[in-house]
């Protein structure tokens, strides 16, 4: 094992973050290998100090004060081809270059995934989804190194619990083990000139009249529609200083979706929803949002919403921690007041 994995003081974690904003870790480490994981660790645990994996910072919101513990940075490199369309990719991998890679070799599973910052280690973390796809629709096993034995796993897709926007590695277990798996290597199960995913509307209609697109030409439209809701990382464009989607879709009950029909006077058929699990509905949350008075380009003070998207919280300049926390608190007390549903953050919040 590395012993000699330097460790740095005070280092500012807002840049390390696609929102800008946050306060220093107490140290900070960056992982090249899983020796250095390893490593980082047990210098954690032999000091007693909480320790925080941070990969593309696409997911994080860090508070003003900063994190009293040890950051772990994971940047492990490298993609390797298997047998049958089975890729063995680095956690530190950044996701989109991963897409472009699968693409070129004309590979389908991850070309509605296209344009999604953060790292590949991330992905399963959250099970990252997008217009009509999840990661866990790929994923074969996830290698990570367990911190109640020691020891690197392979951890098998069934073994993972791959729901909405949850897993293994951030789920209800997770809660009760903060940080017990650190991802470093995806396997992911791709096809070879399989055909692209069009299942999301906005993907149907915009090849409503194209015979046989190829998965280059959805990855491409999937990109621009990101651009076109400013949910694709551009440098400069103020719109691009978020986490993405700050709140989950919420999944409801038959008596929930009852209850916000009657609220706004409309019949089922006039609210977007999705089928979900266990009978449930999923409803768009920027569409309730938007219904209790959050438009698009929403400002509070430096804190406000995307002028193009309303589901993405922006820093608008100088935003804190605090006040992007504020807006949240707002917009989840004014929904919940209206509508009798609670949002749920997305982003992870690091910090006292």
């Amino acid at each position: 094992m590395s012993r000699d994995l330097p460790i740095r003081d005070s280092v500012a974690l807002a840049p390390y973050t696609t929102f800008g904003i946050g306060g220093p870790a107490q140290f900070f480490a960056t992982a090249a290998s899983e020796d250095d994981i390893a490593a980082a660790v047990a210098w954690a645990r032999e000091r007693s100090l909480p320790l925080f994996v941070l990969g593309g910072g696409s997911n994080l919101l860090v508070r003003d004060a900063g994190f009293p513990g040890l950051v772990l940075h994971i940047a492990l490199r490298g993609i390797q081809q298997q047998a049958k369309g089975l890729f063995d990719v680095a956690a530190g991998e950044p996701w989109d270059a991963f897409v472009d890679h699968a693409l070129s070799l004309h590979m389908a599973g991850i070309e509605c995934l296209a344009g999604i910052p953060g790292s590949v280690g991330g992905t399963p973390v959250q099970n990252v989804g997008a217009y009509g796809q999840e990661v866990a629709q790929t994923i074969e096993s996830v290698r990570a190194y367990d911190r109640q034995t020691n020891k690197f796993v392979e951890i098998p897709r069934a073994r993972c619990r791959f729901r909405y926007r949850e897993s293994l590695f951030n789920g209800p277990l997770e809660q009760d083990e903060p940080n017990r798996y650190i991802v470093s290597q995806v396997r992911f199960r791709l096809h070879l000139r399989g055909l692209p995913s069009l299942r999301y509307g906005d993907l149907q209609r915009a090849f409503a009249n194209v015979h046989n697109p190829t998965l280059a030409e959805v990855a491409a439209t999937v990109r621009d529609l990101r651009r076109r809701k400013g949910m694709l990382l551009v440098p400069g464009d103020p719109d691009c200083r978020s986490a993405g989607s700050f709140f989950k879709n919420p999944i409801v009950t038959a008596e929930e979706l009852a209850r916000v029909t009657a609220v706004l006077g409309v019949s089922p058929s006039g609210i977007p929803q999705w089928a979900a699990a266990d009978h449930r509905i999923k409803l768009p949350a920027a569409w309730l949002l938007e219904r209790a008075g959050f438009k698009k380009g929403y400002a509070d003070g430096a804190a406000g919403l995307s002028s193009r998207h309303t589901l993405a919280l922006i820093n608008r300049g100088n935003a804190t921690c605090a006040d992007i926390e504020r807006l949240q608190d707002h917009i989840v007390s004014t929904v919940f007041a209206k509508f009798g549903l609670k949002l749920e953050r997305e982003p992870v919040l690091l910090g006292a």
